[in-house]
């Protein structure tokens, strides 16, 4: 197949070499956003009378057809020997309207070219990933308020701490999925910048009319420095920097899941449409889909420092590394849409064991704190009462006793201001009860911040619903 390039040459590029340069391979999943790109600068050529009305015609209804030709068969794809999306589209569209096709490249570069595509395919998948983010969030709510009142041990460095509600719990991840979504909403909104006009590097003496391809092509602003249009890659980082977090959130709660699963824990059962067996051990229920949710975090983490080591050293302005970044953001983006999707249908197939986990959630003292509390309320400073409740705990864990149930003249060895009341103190209800401000585990605070999540995702459902009917 015929290249952009090659007037200056006089010998033919290497097999070798023309394989490890091409693209192709990898860069056709950004032949819709070619097209539009071509259709969009088609139409601007004309109107600088660059294109007459009848090649501009012949173009663009050779465009649809090829676009057509590839959903269509999409297999067929991989069967033009082309260096890349762009050599691809130029050869075919040679084939319809012959010597036309070439004035298409007229003042546009590979290097503004590719950047356009590039934020037009990332732009769509923002739009995806934020759709599947928004279920995430839904089906992490529907599960925190079916079992919201559960109580469980919250945790610091993996030892029980203090009970928690299960509504809190998931409360806690919901907010890191908030986060996540504003990544990848601003990283959305950054990357919406045109650079097609910016040519090779210098711009073009071709009288575009930038700000309205802008327009045409959906985006926001136009790159305002030629130089940065082409050889800026912010926005893939971006991207990957938001996939990256966004994993590391799913990883976290997948390791939560995979441990609350275990007949250690036993606080709750994976659905058998989430689960695996052993090839060998009959008896097995294996989290198999929550591990891999886990691991894929590396492959992500990966991927953006490939592209940040890739990019620290590069003069401006394009330079043939930047290739690199396709597959990375590529991979990238289907392995973390993968993960949202998957860790969906987890937690639809989520069924937790309350006994169980109300019988832990005071176990191991978690309810030491509220004993120091107490005797803080009795006017004793909270660095005396934590080092006396220690001594409580201490003598408790050798009598083989809970705090709820040694005696009140056991309690009085140790402070005789404790009264009978410690009881209550001491029960789970009031444990939980007690964390009353705002962004604590009581009851009353939990249902408050699940009904304002969901008013948060029923108010982006409207936006999302409203989006796609107009």
């Amino acid at each position: 197949m015929e290249k952009l390039w090659g007037g200056r040459f006089r010998e033919a590029l290497d097999p070798e070499v023309a394989r490890f340069n091409a693209s192709f391979a990898f860069d056709r999943r950004l032949l819709h956003a070619d097209i539009r790109t071509h259709v969009a600068y088609c139409r601007a050529l004309q109107r600088a009378g660059l294109l007459s009305e009848e090649e501009a015609t012949r173009i663009l209804d050779a465009l649809a057809r090829i676009l057509e030709q590839a959903e269509r068969d999409p297999e067929s794809l991989a069967h033009y020997p082309a260096e890349d999306v762009h050599s691809f589209v130029e050869a075919r569209l040679a084939e319809f309207v012959g010597e036309a096709a070439y004035k298409l490249r007229t003042g546009r570069s590979r290097n503004d070219q590719v950047s356009t595509d590039l934020r037009l395919y990332l732009r769509e998948q923002c739009d995806l990933w934020l759709a599947e983010l928004l279920e995430l969030e839904t089906t992490v709510l529907d599960l925190a308020e079916r079992y919201a009142e559960v109580a469980l041990p919250g945790y610091t460095h993996l030892q029980r701490a203090q009970p928690i509600l299960w509504g809190h719990y998931l409360l806690a991840y919901f907010e890191m999925f908030e986060r996540d979504r504003e990544r990848v909403r601003t990283a959305r909104a950054r990357l919406n910048v045109l650079p097609l006009g910016a040519g090779a590097l210098a711009g073009t003496s071709v009288p575009l009319d930038r700000e309205e391809l802008a327009r045409e092509l959906g985006f926001e602003h136009v790159a305002a420095n030629s130089l940065d249009a082409v050889s800026d890659r912010d926005f893939v980082l971006e991207v990957l920097f938001a996939a990256a977090v966004l994993q590391m959130h799913l990883s976290r709660l997948a390791e939560d899941f995979i441990l609350y699963a275990t007949s250690e824990f036993g606080f709750l059962t994976l659905g058998d449409a989430v689960s695996t067996g052993s090839s060998l051990m009959p008896q097995k229920k294996n989290p198999d889909a929550l591990e891999l949710l886990r691991g894929k975090s590396g492959r992500i983490f990966g991927h953006l420092v490939s592209v940040l080591v890739m990019m620290k050293g590069l003069p401006l302005a394009y330079n043939k590394d930047m290739q690199e970044d396709k597959e990375a953001v590529f991979d990238a983006l289907d392995t973390v849409r993968a993960s949202v999707r998957v860790m969906t249908t987890v937690l639809r197939h989520t069924e937790l064991h309350p006994e169980r986990m109300m019988g832990a959630a005071l176990g191991d003292y978690a309810n030491a704190t509220e004993l120091a509390d107490y005797l803080v309320r009795k006017g004793m400073a909270f660095r005396h009462a934590h080092d006396l409740v220690g001594e409580i705990v201490l003598y408790a864990a050798q009598v083989k006793k809970s705090l709820n149930e040694l005696s009140l003249e056991e309690y009085r060895r140790f402070a005789p201001q404790i009264e009978a009341d410690v009881y209550e103190v001491l029960s789970l209800e009031r444990a939980l009860a007690s964390k009353r401000a705002l962004g604590g585990t009581a009851p009353e605070r939990v249902r408050a911040a699940l009904q304002e999540a969901r008013q948060r995702v029923n108010a982006l459902r409207r936006d999302r619903e409203a989006i796609t009917s107009e």
